[in-house]
């Protein structure tokens, strides 16, 4: 009887992850139909007339929006590093008409893992009431710009 009711739940599972698979799949063609074709975009837009850069600062496809990496480059304090990057972060969100409450990822690169505890007493509550997926690493080579902390985040516009 118990593998039974063992085999009853997996043909359960299956069926129910058949139906969550094609309703996501309809969802994500209702999506692409309702936006049209996603458009690589840069934020700030960027004259014709200038050079090509080296990297983009933000940049969306569709409604998702790509941060690239903000450090603090100033003498200070893990607190202090992770202030400045979270408000320039939430700056740039805003500027391209998203916001902290719809980030869904974070990168955080410490220069030292040890200041983990300390940025974390920063980072805490600045993301609405559902904090993004998050990864914290600490680079072997360090950050560039002797940052004690970078972030980059993907969120929705």
């Amino acid at each position: 009887m118990e593998n039974q009711s063992r085999r009853g739940l997996l043909k359960t599972a299956a069926k129910a992850a058949a139906v969550a698979t094609g309703g996501a799949a309809l969802a994500g063609t209702a999506m692409a139909q309702a936006t049209g074709k996603p458009e690589k975009k840069s934020y700030p837009p960027k004259p014709a007339s200038d050079p090509v850069p080296l990297f983009s600062s933000a940049v969306s496809y569709g409604n998702l929006l790509f941060l690239a990496g903000v450090g603090a480059h100033f003498q200070g304090t893990i607190e202090e590093h992770t202030k400045h990057v979270l408000d320039e972060l939430e700056k740039n969100l805003i500027a391209a008409g998203s916001s902290m409450e719809k980030v869904l990822k974070v990168n955080v690169y410490l220069n030292d893992i040890n200041d983990w505890a300390k940025m974390n007493t920063v980072y805490a509550g600045r993301w609405g009431k559902i904090p993004p997926v998050r990864t914290t690493v600490a680079p072997a080579g360090g950050i560039p710009g002797n940052s004690l902390v970078e972030i980059d985040l993907i969120a929705y516009i």
